[in-house]
């Protein structure tokens, strides 16, 4: 800028001085340049000046509150409300989908690089994200951890309490009337026992009165651990209930919840029951503030990278009901997505229901049939080679566009070792509680496969009979394209004639006695299953066990023999192994997969083609 100036005044000096008209000529021309050149120069100096200075400002930093910044370990923040009323109009939908944008950017860094960030930067975005960002996260497959906060410290215990007595307090906290028989039982059973424990404790006495407390068989046993189960057997009960649910977050029982969650983390049993509990929990959409501010979705998304195939699976449940942005279905308890539990870009264009029977469960039936060994890390992460669940594995690797959805339910052989003396659930009722659940998963919008093991299959036969009767259920109908049966006894089993194996089978339970080969119910189930099925091109496997199957100590029966396995209907494929491996293959290139895998495709290779 001075340079420039002083040009000028040097130029005005030569246009002073005498000087011949040519030199005249040529010198107005270098002046004119200068002139024009200094303005330039002049100008753009002064802006860049000023843009040098705003840009300082903007920058400058505060170090000592970046060295704090680094040493907090987390922040909170007022997260963006959930209410629908007041997401609305073009702001909304405008950071919707910034949101969305920035969840793939955060994915896909992780993704790409092993540490994009330091800790304290991490904690910086998690703080950031709202409430749908941090769910949508958590349901991310490669998404970091360190992109959680950790949950919020929990309230202290009260003076002279313990987690027992305050687990016996919510629960008293709940309604107690208008209650059906098993939750009454539960909780009537909780709160006994645990106010008889807490008078043994406090006089240096066990008692072993009340309703039987299993404990009594064994001294070793802590009577604490044991009412604790009771309790939350009877919450989970009470979490069915969506008014029994506003309860139980407004007494602290999310954090209550998650002190036990914590305590027990290698007890799976209690585990549980407590993602039950949450899972059920979220499905209310006026609770999902509450389950994201008490911290369980940074403990879902920790749980949902886990090997061990349950706590996964519930985890997975619990932020599918969470995230409504991405989820219309709803999963109710006993409903189980094996495949894909996390978001994904993969069109899902079937599903594939699993249904267990008598005795099983929605993830321990499905497993490898050699499952009784001890497993090593190695097993664990070869799972082409071992699997804890081969729908979940296997079948989720060979169909990727598949939902697949495993669904659990109580039963018992015995009225003695009933979990709910008071329930009496025939194939009926649990087909209608099934079918109901199964429609609120979406089950029926899309091309669907049933397999299923023993009374599993009865289960099934009664649901379809049942949806052709209900015009709300038709769908299920028309997108039902085929049945895998394993073992199931269309015509009845030999189970429930032997009913003298006092540990297992005196007083058989209902399902037992519905089994036998002259139930009248069977028999009417499978006449109108026919009738059913006569005018539909559904696509049938049947396979069966060869060999007996041990029940207890005491008794070896052939469970389902060749003529009850029998339908009627599509082929009959006998297999060498017993009742309980029917179902569990030994290896992914076994005949028992490669058969299932083959039908599955070939039912729905049209459906998958488009």
């Amino acid at each position: 800028m001075s340079l420039a100036a002083y040009c000028v005044v040097c130029c005005r000096r030569i246009g002073t001085s005498v000087a011949s008209p040519q030199s005249l000529a040529r010198w107005r021309e270098i002046r004119n340049i200068i002139k024009f050149t200094g303005s330039l120069i002049l100008g753009g100096s002064l802006f860049l000046t000023y843009e040098v200075l705003a840009l300082k400002k903007s920058l400058t930093l505060d170090t000592q509150v970046v060295e704090r910044e680094k040493m907090k370990s987390y922040i909170y923040v007022h997260g963006v409300s959930l209410d629908k009323r007041e997401n609305h109009g073009f702001a909304y939908e405008a950071r919707k989908e910034l949101h969305k944008a920035v969840r793939k950017v955060l994915a896909a860094s992780a993704k790409l690089f092993r540490s994009p960030f330091a800790d304290y930067q991490y904690r910086i975005i998690a703080q950031a994200c709202d409430p749908r960002t941090l769910i949508g996260l958590a349901r991310s497959k490669e998404s970091d951890l360190r992109f959680f906060l950790p949950p919020p410290p929990l309230p202290s215990l009260k003076e002279d309490s313990s987690i027992e007595e305050e687990l016996r307090q919510l629960l008293a906290s709940l309604p107690q009337t208008d209650l059906d028989e098993c939750i009454q039982y539960f909780t009537a059973l909780a709160l006994n026992e645990s106010s008889q424990s807490l008078a043994a404790q406090k006089g240096g006495l066990w008692c072993f009165g009340g309703n039987g407390l299993p404990y009594a068989e064994s001294f070793g046993e802590v009577p604490s651990a044991t009412v604790e189960m009771f309790c939350l057997e009877a919450m989970v009960k009470h979490s069915e209930i969506s008014t029994h649910c506003d309860k139980i977050e407004a007494n602290g029982g999310l954090q209550l919840l998650q002190r036990l969650y914590r305590l027990h983390k290698d007890c799976p049993k209690v585990q549980r029951n407590i993602l039950r509990v949450i899972g059920n929990m979220a499905l209310n959409e006026q609770l999902h503030a509450a389950i994201v501010r008490s911290g369980w979705v940074s403990l879902m998304a920790e749980a949902l990278k886990s090997h061990h195939i349950m706590e996964a699976s519930h985890a997975a449940r619990t932020l599918a009901n969470l995230d409504r942005e991405t989820v219309q279905e709803k999963y109710q308890d006993g409903v189980y997505v094996l495949h894909p539990q996390c978001r994904t870009s993969q069109p899902i264009k079937a599903d594939v229901l699993f249904i267990h029977g008598l005795m099983g469960a929605a993830f321990k039936t499905w497993r490898q049939q050699d499952s009784e060994r001890a497993v090593t890390e190695e097993a664990l992460e070869d799972e082409d080679r071992y699997t804890t669940c081969w729908p979940k594995t296997w079948l989720a690797r060979d169909c990727p566009a598949l939902r697949i959805i495993s669904v659990e339910y109580d039963t018992s052989l015995s009225d003695w070792r009933a979990r709910c003396p008071t329930e009496r659930k025939s194939i009926a009722f649990r087909s209608n509680e099934l079918l109901r659940k199964l429609r609120a998963a979406g089950v029926g919008d899309r091309p669907m496969i049933w397999i299923s093991h023993s009374m599993g299959g009865l289960l099934v036969k009664k649901m379809l009979v049942e949806a052709s009767k209900k015009p709300e259920m038709s769908t299920v109908i028309n997108n039902t394209r085929g049945m895998i049966f394993y073992s199931v006894p269309h015509h009845g089993s030999h189970l429930a004639e032997y009913s003298v194996n006092v540990r297992y089978l005196l007083f058989p339970s209902l399902e037992v006695k519905e089994l036998s080969k002259d139930s009248p119910a069977l028999k009417t189930l499978q006449d109108d299953f026919l009738e059913f099925a006569k005018d539909k091109n559904f696509q049938v496997l049947n396979f069966v066990e060869t060999l007996p199957t041990y029940i207890g100590s005491m008794i070896k029966l052939h469970i389902v023999p060749v003529e009850s396995a029998d339908l009627g209907i599509g082929d009959v494929i006998p297999v060498d192994v017993n009742h309980l491996n029917i179902c569990k293959p030994k290896r992914k290139d076994a005949f028992l997969y490669q058969r299932t895998l083959q039908f599955i495709r070939e039912t729905l290779a049209k459906d998958l083609e488009n």
